[in-house]
């Protein structure tokens, strides 16, 4: 699911800023606290990666299952 953001320029007489809000969902999903330091890669025109010095742990341990399909023989 993703959620459209639009991006902000603040235009000041000697320089200009581009801002992008993350949406609270996203940013309570991602565990992200004030202050956060966070890196912006560009990975191609497209696509920019957002990545974390400290990543918090996740909250479970999710283990694959893996299930065995009974083949029927005749």
């Amino acid at each position: 699911m993703g959620f459209p953001t639009k991006v902000q320029l603040i235009k000041r007489k000697k320089s200009e800023q581009y801002y992008i809000n993350f949406p609270s969902a996203v940013a309570q999903a991602m565990e992200f606290s004030k202050g956060e330091t966070v890196e912006w890669i560009v990975h191609d025109k497209a696509h920019l990666i957002l990545a974390r010095q400290e990543v918090p742990p996740n909250p479970i341990n999710p283990q694959k299952k893996t299930t065995r399909r009974n083949s029927a023989r005749s």
